[in-house]
């Protein structure tokens, strides 16, 4: 199943070159549920052949990561809340992996602290392709918001990159990694957050 998703992917990135980097982290940053730990690998992969440039690889996957965070920014700035959750409750959203219990997973964490909440988003499972979202509707000022998904999807992406690039074709073992990786931001963004609430507990 992964060597045949892996080579779907080779196929498209053969296909579309660096406009399918773009097209995919796009997909994969909006509401559509399409891990980037498929997508990014391999073109990574291709670059070790040197079919592609690594750096440019990782361009152009953050810029897609961006440009579908903003799409989802735009439509939940344009709904608002409420509208967000009605349609969250639909059978489409459910098809698509996102519910309720999600989004208000994505909402709290947001609200504590906006900037650095969408940094850390764009790093954890699941929240990745959400935390766009409360941003929208909590009116978050467009350019710290791209400012901050720019620089987690950086990190990600470059992440993806190095395992895609040195480990190859080896799906299973890349996406071992990358979710070892995922738990691990996961880990250091609590103990951000701790360090935070402590903090501020200690100056009031």
């Amino acid at each position: 199943m992964l060597t045949s998703l892996f080579n779907f992917f080779i196929n498209i990135a053969h296909n579309l070159g660096y406009g399918g980097v773009v097209l995919l982290m796009t997909v994969e940053s909006s509401f559509l549920p399409l891990p980037s730990e498929v997508v990014i690998p391999p073109f990574a992969y291709l670059a070790a052949q040197g079919r592609f440039n690594i750096f440019l690889v990782v361009l152009f996957g953050v810029f897609g990561s961006v440009l579908g965070a903003t799409i989802n920014y735009i439509i939940s700035r344009t709904l608002g809340r409420v509208i967000v959750y009605r349609l969250v409750d639909t059978k489409l959203a459910r098809l698509l992996l996102i519910n309720r219990k999600k989004l208000e997973h994505s909402e709290k964490i947001f609200l504590d602290n906006s900037s650095w909440s969408t940094f850390w988003g764009r790093l954890v499972p699941v929240v990745r392709h959400l935390i766009s979202i409360p941003a929208g509707f909590c009116e978050m000022p467009f350019g710290r918001f791209i400012f901050f998904t720019a620089a987690g999807s950086f990190i990600w992406v470059s992440v993806l990159a190095v395992l895609g690039y040195f480990i190859g074709a080896n799906q299973e073992l890349i996406l071992v990694y990358a979710s070892q990786l995922s738990w691990g931001l996961v880990a250091l963004s609590i103990i951000f957050l701790i360090y935070k609430f402590y903090f501020k507990r200690k100056k009031k």
